[in-house]
């Protein structure tokens, strides 16, 4: 979705509440390489829920993280960024097949019936969707909008970076370009991006994201509820996540420091993280249920191959690093789940990392290298 022009050549920079990540690419013969690449921490406060609240320390932020990028060091200023998914609205609507010239004013005018903001309010971009099988009688069309005082904070904010900010695109887009092969699927996927501070689902088939949704929870929070079940710090809760995932024995122990000394405890750590993790697990697991049903129920292009089914579900985000999280998504949900690949529109396969990024840590930059792949493949008009 382009709302601004751009220049050949230009940067991922990916904004989340907690951390930012960069990714650029450069062609190497027919497939890609990654050149330069970081990620870097953004203290509570500087941004929630989407919504810059300090601009200033943001812009400081983002301009340290370009001093530490791994790899290539970065010359350009132009730069493609994520918009936060939450602050975001998505939707498909249906037009008839009129002129090109006359459809976008006509899309502007249809898109009223939808958006629950006065238009005038909301930056608006629309994309035909070409069809996977058959000429139809009308235009698939996905519109896309986003409060103009959002977008506007974030375009302050980059050029207080010295950033010359060129396209900005809805977070689930770039995850989409970054995920799905080729840009395409046969058949309706769930895509579940599990980040640290909320989990966003995304339904893809035919050409184009169906669905979006996000809920708040996140690997942050099943952090915070090992902490508090285990009266841990976070760090240390950090630690356990990752060991065991949820693969917990039910006895943990480790070394805890008080102010005298460190000293091991043995902990019955499975009732006690059990009990307070598994609500949220059951929370996230009727969150997928209700999108699942709510597809199923609200899509109405039947002119779609593979039906409204979701045949398969892909895992990204920090949180798909989690042991036992697709095995355990399978036996509640009973649909295929997989971990996804970042690359696959990046490096040949079989391949799912190059050395400098390893494919686990490579699940957190979905969005980073989906922006990525848009200063390489798109053509200014």
């Amino acid at each position: 979705m382009e709302i601004l022009s751009l220049n050949p050549e230009s940067f991922g920079l990916d904004i989340s509440d907690f951390s930012l990540k960069i990714a650029k690419l450069k062609r190497k013969g027919r497939f890609l390489n990654l050149v330069s690449f970081g990620e870097t921490k953004i203290p509570a406060g500087v941004i929630k829920e989407g919504e810059i609240k300090d601009e200033e320390a943001l812009a400081k932020i983002i301009k340290q993280s370009l001093t530490e990028v791994k790899g290539e060091k970065i010359k350009t200023k132009n730069v493609i960024v994520s918009l936060p998914e939450e602050k975001a609205f998505l939707q498909i609507i249906q037009m008839p097949k009129l002129p090109l010239e006359d459809l976008k004013s006509a899309v502007i005018y249809e898109a009223e019936n939808y958006i629950p903001l006065p238009i005038e309010e909301v930056y608006l971009d629309s994309q035909i969707i070409n069809p996977l099988k058959n000429h139809l009688d009308h235009y698939d069309v996905l519109i896309a909008a986003l409060p103009k005082k959002i977008v506007d904070s974030y375009l302050s904010c980059l050029q207080k970076a010295d950033l010359t900010p060129l396209v900005f695109e809805i977070e689930s887009l770039s995850i989409c370009r970054s995920l799905i092969k080729n840009g395409v699927s046969p058949f309706p996927v769930l895509l579940i991006d599990f980040g640290e501070s909320r989990t966003s689902f995304i339904i893809f088939s035919g050409y184009s994201v169906r669905f979006t949704s996000s809920i708040s929870v996140s690997s942050k929070m099943i952090t915070q509820a090992i902490a508090q079940a285990l009266d841990i710090d976070f760090e240390k809760a950090e630690e356990l996540k990752i060991k065991y995932g949820l693969n917990i024995p039910e006895k943990i122990v480790f070394r805890k420091k008080s102010e005298d000394s460190q000293f091991e405890k043995e902990i019955m750590g499975n009732e006690k993280i059990l009990e307070n993790v598994f609500p949220l697990f059951n929370d996230l697991t009727e969150q997928i249920k209700n999108c699942l049903v709510y597809y199923q129920t609200h899509s109405f292009h039947e002119h779609l191959p593979g039906g409204r089914i979701i045949e398969k579900i892909i895992l990204s985000g920090g949180g798909a690093n989690l042991r036992g999280l697709p095995e355990f998504l399978f036996q509640e949900l009973k649909v295929p789940v997989e971990l996804a690949n970042p690359w696959v529109n990046i490096l040949p396969e079989p391949l799912k990392e190059v050395p400098a990024l390893p494919y686990k840590e490579s699940l957190k930059y979905a969005t980073a290298l989906g922006l990525a792949l848009l200063s390489i493949n798109y053509q200014p008009t």
